[in-house]
């Protein structure tokens, strides 16, 4: 008996001392990439914004939009690396959790500095000389302002990691686990904060892409709330027996937008698409025709009201990313209980012009 409680001792010292092995590394690991991260804003800190100030290479709104809260950031981080080399590792999550959101507006004003930083480049012959000359310096080693600008996001991330492994290997009984716990709760929401937005501005960049590729502007993708899903091509089969018409469909949040290619000889808009229809998800079911077992490709029925829409691919794998996004989409938008979006759908029309007329007047409303 007494051996077994000897047993149970060591068991539990030695489980002890591997995490605090653990949490020594990770510890370690902690401090040496802070003053790393705190070395590479620095370059920017220095070489570029103190000079910029004092050269007026840059009018302040211009140099604020660049640069905006790297400053801050940068001070943040100074604060924090002081209190981990110190060992007060409690005060240095306090403040640092205090300051957080910090990277959150951030994140919200990196691609307009971007955009911004690159239309100066362009244009500004001075700053673009300025640039060249303090990349060069041998401290860079070869980064790029481009690089630099991004840092702070890409160690929010590793914060979160290496905050959560601090806390795996400390005692739960102890100061610095609350502290840790705090730490890591607050990272992952103001990292949830900045996946949203990059997640807000992805969208947004392929609503545009999308809108550049439709012939014309009657139809109107650019809308507030609604999300890119996915394009491709499908067949659309008809009820009678016509042949069957190769289109390239774009789906998203709330609608299915079918499209033709345009003439290759146009000359404007060879490379665009026509839109021939719209079709309003809130209105819409989805069922697999055939395309169930591992047999080459599929058949998708769309129902509408007054409409029926058969889609078919020969590849299986892009019928089950249809039918799974179609699905997905029509499921989210119809449990949203603010949706008003009820509009009639549109259909490809082969009869008078007063009707093709009608239906891109229609297209106007999206």
């Amino acid at each position: 008996m007494l051996l077994q409680a000897v047993a149970a001792v060591n068991t539990v010292e030695e489980q002890r001392a591997r995490w605090e092995r653990k949490r020594s590394r990770t510890a370690k690991e902690l401090v040496e990439t802070e003053q790393k991260y705190l070395e590479q804003l620095d370059l920017v800190t220095t070489y570029f914004v103190t000079i910029l100030k004092a050269k007026g290479t840059l009018q302040p709104a211009v140099r604020e939009v660049i640069f905006g809260l790297l400053e801050s950031i940068h001070c943040t981080s100074q604060i924090l690396l002081l209190h981990l080399e110190r060992g007060h590792l409690e005060l240095g999550l306090e403040g640092f959790c205090q300051k957080l959101e910090l990277y959150g507006h951030y994140a919200e004003n990196l691609e307009q500095a971007k955009k911004t930083l690159q239309e100066q480049v362009k244009k500004n012959k001075a700053f673009c000389r300025f640039k060249k000359l303090q990349e060069s310096r041998p401290e860079f080693l070869g980064w790029q302002l481009e690089d630099l600008l991004p840092l702070p996001l890409q160690r929010l991330h590793q914060y979160k990691h290496l905050f959560r492994d601090l806390m795996e290997n400390t005692s739960p009984d102890s100061v610095e686990f609350q502290y840790l716990a705090k730490a890591v709760k607050s990272v992952s929401e103001v990292s949830q904060w900045v996946h949203s937005t990059i997640r807000s501005h992805e969208n947004s960049m392929q609503l545009l892409r999308v809108q550049k590729l439709l012939k014309g502007q009657k139809t109107k993708v650019l809308t507030p709330g609604r999300w890119y899903i996915q394009e491709g091509w499908l067949m659309v089969v008809p009820t009678k027996g016509e042949e069957a018409k190769r289109k390239m469909f774009f789906l998203f949040s709330d609608i299915l937008v079918a499209t033709k290619p345009c003439h290759p000889l146009h000359p404007l808009n060879s490379d665009k698409f026509s839109c021939q229809a719209v079709y309003p998800l809130s209105q819409c079911t989805v069922d697999k025709v055939f395309g169930h077992t591992q047999s080459q490709g599929g058949l998708l029925s769309l129902s509408f009201p007054n409409k029926t829409l058969l889609l078919m691919s020969s590849n299986q794998e892009d019928i089950n990313n249809w039918y799974l996004n179609l699905t997905t989409a029509i499921r989210q938008l119809k449990a949203r209980p603010t949706f008003v979006h009820q509009k009639e759908y549109l259909t490809e029309q082969h009869v008078s012009s007063r009707d093709a007329h009608t239906v891109q007047e229609m297209c106007q409303d999206f």
